[in-house]
């Protein structure tokens, strides 16, 4: 990814900018939703969500963010919290 924001110069051209990145990952969880309500398929549904985890990966090398670090962090705390039944389903929060 590194390499891809280099090659296109991201940094010099403005799309490293945090707004417009941030705009562009609402954009393709729409189209997530969009896959599920309208049944698109695995193979779109897949396609989006390897679209939207190449955004945030470009979100963390224009913020000079270690996703690694930051994902194991989280994780941690993650472990901790226990899980409670929402409806039907199970939430792992905060509150």
């Amino acid at each position: 990814m590194r390499a891809f924001h280099l090659k296109h110069k991201f940094r010099e051209t403005g799309g490293e900018d945090m707004t417009y990145r941030m705009n562009l990952i609402m954009e393709e969880v729409g189209e997530i939703c969009q896959c599920l309500t309208k049944g698109l398929g695995q193979e779109k549904l897949a396609e989006e969500h390897a679209d939207l985890l190449v955004l945030l990966l470009g979100n963390c090398i224009s913020a000079d963010i270690d996703l690694e670090e930051a994902f194991w962090k989280k994780m941690e705390i993650l472990q901790k919290r226990k899980g409670k039944k929402v409806g039907d389903t199970i939430r792992v929060t905060e509150t």
